[in-house]
């Protein structure tokens, strides 16, 4: 169930909250947990055991971390409920990917097997992780109850492509959230500022990528190319930062207080800049789980680097099993190592229009093999960016951008180099009483303009939903 689909929107949210709303706070985790878990079978079907078995394997390691005192012990427990963690990850996304790249090693051919990916189960388990590791640690406590942990894995606003939420950032919330009606209107501001993100500005840029990235490589123009990445780039933005936004209004309306994940991120003057505004809770997941063990900047500058394209790698196959998102990851990490070298070696960090020119442009590139079905696919697309393509102009590629199209387009682009925290103080008790009933009104009018477009198009997943 995706949250733009009209049954979640007309039908399961307004129940689940009106509900919520209605009864005891005693009750509320336990009946927060039953209602994520039927949001999960409905489209997860039996695989939701998956999540079900995370949910008791990572409460039963954590209260076991937690009980036994430190020394080779906890190890042990721990380094059994990472495997556990990560086996069925291993299975489920990278099974078919594994047996590939070996039959590839040694020229073989093979059939991939009939493996249901289980929705989300990238997030899940790296939030599962995060919670165990936390423990051990000891910069956490359990969760005192399995009800009170099952809810938190399990919640749904995150539960399919997060913000990756720590337990540690909102185990405050699952004791004691009180209902407040201040919280729920700036909720539901934010989730129709996320579905407007979305449906509005994602699906009709992408209906242009989706067209342009069809179009056979001895046929593509440098035009259509440049044109199909640009659409690519503020999809991907306004996809997964509408997601998000929709989640952390959901939490937001229940009580929660979710981390942030986006800071316009396409602002960057530097790869380095990027990463610490895209996707956030991913990049600090795993700079604290991956490379600060692995040693991080400590071990002197080639330790680092080696570390970065380590971290980067596994970023890029966490995206996906598949060799373009190992490439994907490894760009990112090249690209990183290049400018920690440039800073150590020469005092040299980007910066200024120049920074922010390279960065977006470096970006897109790395959208390219993202975006790509192979990766012999993505050369031949860079190939005609490059202006290595002398393919005709084909009239019929270009039917799709219509002046609604161009109009999305050229409002995705001024939103997605707004400054930071534009219109973020909008809501505070001070502007409150002048901007509280007009962001109401926009909302509303955005949200209506949604549901009609939805009507009229259907709806899309959203992108994330695949990892």
């Amino acid at each position: 169930m995706t949250f733009s689909s009209p049954g979640f929107l007309f039908f399961f949210m307004p129940a689940v909250f009106l509900v919520y709303f209605s009864m005891p706070k005693g009750s509320r985790n336990a009946f927060l947990m039953l209602a994520s878990f039927a949001f999960y079978f409905v489209d997860a079907g039996l695989v939701s055991v998956v999540l079900l078995g995370s949910v008791i394997v990572n409460a039963v390691i954590g209260k076991a971390l937690h009980s036994t005192p430190l020394g080779d012990r906890p190890r042990l427990i721990l380094f059994v409920g990472v495997v556990a963690n990560l086996l069925p990850l291993l299975y489920y996304k990278y099974w078919n990917f594994l047996q590939g790249a070996a039959a590839d090693a040694i020229g073989a051919s093979w059939t991939p097997s009939s493996i249901i990916l289980p929705a989300g189960i990238s997030f899940f388990t790296f939030q599962g992780i995060s919670y165990i590791v936390d423990i051990y640690r000891r910069d956490s406590e359990p969760a005192p109850n399995l009800v009170g942990f099952g809810m938190y894995h399990s919640l749904f606003p995150q539960l399919i492509a997060g913000p990756i939420v720590r337990y540690v950032e909102v185990s405050h919330e699952i004791q004691h959230r009180p209902v407040r009606l201040v919280e729920v209107h700036d909720g539901l501001i934010r989730f129709c500022i996320g579905l407007a993100k979305k449906i509005i500005i994602g699906d009709n840029v992408g209906m242009v990528a989706d067209r342009m990235f069809g179009i056979p490589a001895n046929e593509l123009t440098v035009g259509a190319a440049w044109l199909g990445i640009l659409a690519y780039t503020l999809q991907i933005f306004f996809d997964f930062s509408g997601y998000s936004d929709m989640a952390i209004g959901m939490g937001r309306m229940l009580g929660f207080k979710f981390p942030e994940n986006f800071e316009q991120p396409y602002r960057s003057q530097s790869i380095t800049e990027f990463w610490r505004r895209w996707h956030m809770t991913l990049s600090r997941w795993f700079r604290d789980y991956v490379y600060i063990p692995l040693g991080g900047n400590r071990a002197g500058p080639i330790k680092t680097y080696f570390n970065l394209l380590i971290v980067f790698a596994l970023c890029g196959l966490w995206h996906g099993a598949a060799y373009t998102f190992l490439i994907w990851g490894l760009f990112h990490g090249a690209l990183l190592v290049v400018e920690r070298v440039a800073k150590n070696m020469f005092n040299f960090v980007p910066r200024g229009m120049g920074g922010w020119a390279a960065t977006i442009a470096l970006v897109m590139v790395g959208w390219v093999f993202f975006r790509a079905q192979s990766a012999s696919g993505a050369l031949q697309y860079l190939s005609a960016m490059a202006g290595m393509s002398r393919a005709p102009m084909i009239d019929d590629a270009w039917n799709v951008v219509t002046p609604d199209k161009i109009l999305y387009l050229c409002i995705g682009t001024v939103i997605a180099l707004l400054p930071p925290g534009f219109g973020r103080n909008a809501l505070s008790t001070e502007a409150r009483p002048v901007a509280g009933p007009v962001l109401s009104l926009g909302a509303l009018v955005l949200f209506a303009y949604s549901a009609v477009l939805i009507a009229a198009n259907g709806f899309n997943p959203f992108i994330y939903f695949r990892f």
